[in-house]
């Protein structure tokens, strides 16, 4: 039975980071996003994993999909071991908190939070129904912001500390069969969603904000989920492991 890894935004960034190394490591990997097939971004994806990997086209909006997608998976590659629960957005518009809007407040809790929750739900349930030989996880990808503060983009960091709390849930639902649930805090990662930030931060880290000096980068994310999705840190479910080179570490 193959080792299968269900990827949120697995086509790029933080999520294909992440692909590569679980695909090194000898998983087969299910790739979910909104992103139309045809995008360029998932071709060079699939090209670069390999045969191992299968592109889903799924918005995590749409919860009444949830089952036909995880179907589809099962029947090309085998039953999930390993969800990287990793697709999120972030706000719209960055600004003054006291002038933010519900329709941007629920566009990053529909997916961030919601679509995260009813997703690793049914992943879940899935698990528990049937045996592996295979130790199974759910790794929720969340950010620094679930417990530092930017005034600027409130409804992001609501939505990770929230998801924060939602991965420790899971973590002591799933213990006693031996399920691991794992929370990995990323803290300024070099991607197209820190794009537009880039030289505000670059100049933020060569002045001392993050102590190994350098932007991460979304193979220092999949380095992690390797050992946890090989089961070789199974004793340490419900951990949030900040992934950020020192960034939370609290200085004087």
């Amino acid at each position: 039975m193959n080792r299968v890894a269900l990827i949120t935004g697995g086509q790029r960034g933080i999520g294909l980071g992440v692909a590569h190394s679980l695909a090194e490591a000898g998983f087969s990997l299910a790739l979910a996003s909104e992103v139309d097939e045809a995008d360029r971004s998932v071709a060079e994806a699939l090209r670069n994993l390999g045969p191992g990997a299968r592109y889903y086209r799924h918005d995590l909006r749409d919860y009444s999909g949830v089952a036909a997608l995880l179907d589809r998976v099962e029947a090309d590659l085998g039953p999930i071991t390993t969800l990287v629960s990793n697709a999120g957005v972030s706000a719209k518009q960055r600004g003054d908190m006291l002038e933010l809007q519900p329709d941007s407040f629920d566009f990053v809790m529909d997916i961030n939070l919601k679509g995260a929750f009813f997703l690793a739900q049914n992943v879940a349930k899935r698990m528990l129904e049937r045996s592996s030989p295979h130790y199974r996880s759910l790794v929720f990808v969340t950010s620094v912001s679930a417990a530092t503060v930017s005034i600027e983009r409130a409804e992001y960091c609501l939505s990770k500390a929230a998801s924060s709390m939602m991965a420790k849930l899971f973590a002591v639902r799933l213990a006693p069969h031996g399920i691991g649930v794992f929370e990995l805090r990323p803290g300024i990662i070099e991607t197209d969603m820190t794009a537009g930030v880039r030289d505000k931060y670059t100049a933020r880290i060569e002045a001392g904000l993050v102590p190994a000096a350098r932007w991460g980068q979304p193979q220092d994310i999949g380095s992690i989920v390797v050992p946890i999705a090989e089961g070789r840190m199974a004793f340490a479910s419900g951990a949030a492991i900040p992934v950020d080179g020192g960034l939370s570490i609290p200085r004087l």
